[in-house]
């Protein structure tokens, strides 16, 4: 055993037992330590300068209480967290998640995978990530209001244009970030610059929404024509039906695939003669509905309870966009029966290690998470831009350069593996390019 392999399994036990209620942070450090011995061979400093053991410890961890009234007049209290994780190459930057499940191993787990996406991007951003148990699905607008103007009258003490910039996540959307942001104004005055995904009236960034679908399509596209194909033609799972899943169809349709399969947490649909974006669009956007009304106005498609991934059905691409480790147990085993030669995550860790490995071996282009689904924390640094020089782009330019940034991620990890030895691993590939930066920034700035 190497001495840097050596030095791995030593923090890694260290992180593990400190941490051993916290499954989804450990399998994220697990993956990311599985990839990233060739660098500290090379660069033994790090070793010695504990570069590891700094890097899994976040740099602060806020949890605190969120009493607020539903519309009966009783008194609920949910549980908020904010992880500003790593800072080392700029202020935190990374969603607010609302979901029943989230937890300090969740946030801590998306926070530390948002560290090395942000690397990817280019830009000054660094890790964190925050969120609360609170579901707000069924509640009124008045209830989500109080919860998030309660949320954030505690929040705003840790968080800053220069310090902390949050963003949506599950849950959070257009109108959160609305009451979230109202809130922070009234106790700070107006600053732009505090939240990103904002809407377009006071300082949002036009091509937001579309950001993380739009860019894991741009992402695939240029992992696909590495290999020779194209999405034209081609059949495509997404699964989800939120924000990401509904953009990267719409992207995929545009390139001339055909997706005919999405979902939601109750099951999924199969439409081959292709999914109706639109339809979706209204039933999860503007109704808030169940995906399993689709069927209602397209009788010709079928309604399951269940995984899609699960499902026996010939498509050769597969984008999930769900929550993670969605992919798992027999779900690999189906894609690559299925006939699937390329999956990229637009959902945060979606397939889990075996998973990812099962369909590695089988050749799968595998596109991971931190690359290929970065597009939205990109334009969120692109909206912190625009509100630093009182400007707003156009449409053209953010998806412009959203495409740039996308496809040089995937050059740039593609690039990575090949450098180290372990060409066409992209998910090693992205681990490594996005530690390389974090590591000798943090090297550079000394022991902080």
């Amino acid at each position: 055993m190497s001495d840097a392999k050596k030095y791995i399994e030593e923090v890694y036990q260290e992180v593990s037992e400190r941490d051993s209620y916290q499954p989804e942070f450990l399998q994220a450090v697990r993956e990311f330590f599985d990839s990233i011995e060739p660098v500290l061979v090379l660069h033994p400093e790090l070793v010695q300068q504990n570069i590891l053991g700094r890097l899994v410890e976040p740099e602060r961890i806020i949890q605190f209480r969120v009493p607020w009234v539903n519309d009966q007049g009783e008194v609920e209290v949910n549980r908020a967290f904010r992880v500003q994780f790593n800072s080392a190459i700029g202020p935190y930057k990374g969603g607010m998640r609302f979901h029943p499940t989230v937890n300090q191993s969740i946030v801590k787990f998306l926070g530390f995978e948002q560290i090395f996406k942000n690397s990817l991007t280019g830009l000054p951003i660094g890790g964190g990530k925050g969120g609360s148990d609170f579901n707000p699905r069924g509640k009124s607008d008045g209830e989500v209001m109080r919860f998030c103007q309660s949320l954030m009258t505690e929040l705003q003490k840790y968080i800053g244009p220069d310090m902390d910039v949050p963003a949506g996540d599950i849950g959070v959307g257009a109108r959160e970030i609305g009451y979230l942001y109202g809130q922070y104004k009234k106790l700070n005055g107006s600053h732009n610059g505090v939240l990103t995904g904002k809407p377009l009236l006071y300082g949002g960034s036009i091509g937001r929404t579309e950001a993380t679908g739009f860019g894991l399509v741009y992402f695939t596209k240029a992992m696909l024509k590495d290999a020779g194909k194209t999405f034209k033609h081609q059949k495509v799972i997404v699964s989800g039906s939120g924000n990401v899943a509904i953009y990267a169809m719409e992207k995929v349709k545009e390139y001339e695939g055909t997706v005919i399969a999405c979902s939601d947490s109750d099951g999924y649909i199969i439409d081959e003669a292709g999914i109706d974006i639109e339809l979706v669009k209204d039933i999860k956007e503007k109704r808030r509905g169940r995906i399993s009304e689709y069927v209602a106005q397209r009788p010709e498609a079928k309604y399951f309870e269940g995984n899609v991934w699960n499902h026996k059905i010939n498509y050769q691409i597969a984008l999930p966009c769900a929550t993670q480790n969605e992919i798992f147990g027999e779900a690999a085993d189906t894609i690559i029966a299925n006939g699937v030669y390329a999956l990229a995550e637009g959902a945060n860790m979606p397939t889990d290690l075996e998973s990812t490995k099962k369909l590695q071996k089988a050749g799968v282009l595998f596109g991971p998470a931190k690359a290929a689904n970065a597009g939205g924390v990109a334009v969120s640094a692109l909206e912190m831009s625009q509100n630093s020089q009182r400007l707003s782009w156009e449409f053209e330019e953010v998806d412009s350069q959203l495409k740039t940034i996308m496809k040089t991620i995937y050059r740039q990890i593609s690039e990575t593996a090949k450098e180290y030895g372990v060409e066409g691993d992209f998910a090693a590939g992205a681990n490594i390019a996005g530690f390389t930066k974090v590591a000798f920034a943090m090297l550079s700035q000394g022991v902080v």
